[in-house]
């Protein structure tokens, strides 16, 4: 069996849905499940709306093209009665996406419960749409909305999955489909709570739905359709010559994720690694192209590396002073408050002498946070044993990532050889045990030239695919 799930790009117009039909033609001689996204742009079109009528104005305009877009898409692409029955769920879902619309604009109040119900509307319209489409092409088929079988907890736009209950759930619900020779369809991204509310498992989770659904179903490899060939050594737009890489592991792929690599969902590798299903990264656009295998092991590259990710647009928050070391409970308060806000801290360096701590966040978290640490901390600074909560902004991540980095000497000289060759700062370092990666902060305006030089400098350009020797 394989799961395959196309992300918003792979289903965002009549082409493309044109294209998942064949693919799926393609491989139908296979037990097959599909997961799928919303149509491009259309998640941040229906958060925007909520947020529109929280301002208690109506989204009236907005929501008719969303309705046009997907009825127009069902037109050029179904016919007779798979038309028909199409239209009239969407129509169906797109009034009932009013009515709550209707409702956030009297109260004037968006709460995260409410915004993942919105957000839900995207992927319960898509899998109608391209489920018709699938069954106008002779392929039988059916939409499955995934709150039925994915349980989580409430902690809203990011819920954590119930693994066990949403494992047995998809092993019951779908592998009955599967066996009658019918394609579920299913709606990525969301999940319910065990009394049925809406909600959400993160942007871009619809991976993890495809993850979640062949753990339960023992699948053979999960196949990830994007629009891009597979994993690549460095970010395209940054590097001209990053190339593809055939194979890495679900560590490295983790790392990857982590440290700015857009192409899986972190939590993917969850489900997977249990079971140790191979996940495959494709091109919707290029089938012709194998794509990067993703396995519990692979070789290592000849210099121990295989990629250099990146993120921009980040803030270190410096704590500094003697209560860090003289107060045990001073870490313990420093972490809860940024678990509190649900700040998402990228990296944390720490001087061996305990005296300062640094954080570093994205630029959208930093104002929070600061204004919370500095609120917990306010005594602590007032008598001196902590001095003022500061901030440096305009920086930006680099993470040196390889499976063969372990035990593999001379790769920190190697990285920070050339760059101080060429006069970038180094503003603070970090390296896990595992030795899988060497991450570095520097200003966000040496990022592009940092990763380029970083790249070179472990021979990963070229033409083709990654090899290894």
């Amino acid at each position: 069996m394989i799961v395959m799930k196309f992300g918003g790009t792979s289903v965002g117009g009549v082409d493309a849905i044109r294209q998942v039909v064949e693919i799926v033609a393609k491989y139908r001689e296979h037990d097959m499940v599909v997961v799928l996204s919303a149509m491009s742009k259309v998640t941040d079109a229906l958060r925007a709306m909520a947020a529109q009528a929280c301002e208690g104005t109506e989204p009236t305009a907005s929501l008719s093209a969303l309705r046009k877009r997907h009825e127009d898409t069902v037109h050029a692409l179904a016919e007779g009665k798979e038309r028909e029955q199409a239209l009239e769920v969407c129509a169906g879902l797109i009034d009932e996406l009013s009515g709550i619309l209707h409702g956030i604009t009297l109260l004037r109040e968006l709460s995260p419960r409410s915004v993942d119900l919105v957000s839900s509307f995207g992927e319960r319209l898509s899998v109608v749409v391209v489920s018709a489409a699938l069954r106008s092409a002779g392929l039988s088929s059916l939409p499955v909305d995934a709150r039925e079988y994915v349980k989580t907890n409430e902690r809203y736009t990011e819920a954590e999955v119930n693994f066990a209950e949403t494992d047995r759930r998809l092993s019951a619900g779908l592998a009955p489909m599967v066996s009658s020779a019918r394609i579920p369809i299913v709606t990525g991204f969301i999940g319910s709570t065990d009394e049925g509310v809406t909600t959400t498992l993160g942007r871009g989770a619809s991976d993890y739905t495809a993850s979640l659904v062949a753990s339960a179903l023992q699948a053979e490899e999960v196949w990830i359709w994007t629009d891009v060939d597979g994993a690549m050594t460095a970010d395209p737009r940054i590097v001209e010559d990053a190339r593809v890489l055939k194979e890495i592991s679900y560590l490295e792929a983790s790392e990857m994720s982590y440290f700015g690599a857009k192409v899986l969902h972190p939590m993917t590798m969850l489900p997977a690694v249990k079971q140790e299903i191979p996940i495959r990264i494709r091109n919707t656009f290029r089938t012709g192209h194998s794509g990067t295998l993703i396995t519990s092991r692979t070789r290592a590259a000849p210099l121990g590396v295989k990629a250099v990710t990146s993120i921009d647009r980040l803030c270190l928050i410096m704590v500094e002073g003697t209560s860090l070391s003289r107060t045990p409970d001073t870490h313990a308060r420093l972490f809860k408050t940024t678990a509190d806000r649900k700040t998402q801290v990228v990296m944390i360096t720490q001087a061996s002498s305990e005296h300062d701590i640094c954080l570093v966040v994205g630029e959208g978290d930093s104002p929070g946070t600061v204004k919370a640490l500095k609120e917990e901390f306010r005594h602590e600074v007032a008598e001196g044993s902590l001095e003022e909560i500061s901030v440096q902004s305009d920086l930006a991540v680099v993470a040196v990532v390889g499976g063969g980095m372990k035990g593999t000497p001379g790769i920190a000289a190697r990285t920070f050889g050339i760059l101080g060759e060429h006069g970038i700062n180094i503003i603070a370092i970090a390296q896990g045990s595992s030795e899988l990666n060497i991450s570095f902060i520097i200003g966000r305006d040496d990022l592009r030239k940092t990763v380029q030089l970083v790249h070179a400098s472990f021979g990963l350009g070229g033409d083709g695919d990654f090899e290894h020797d």
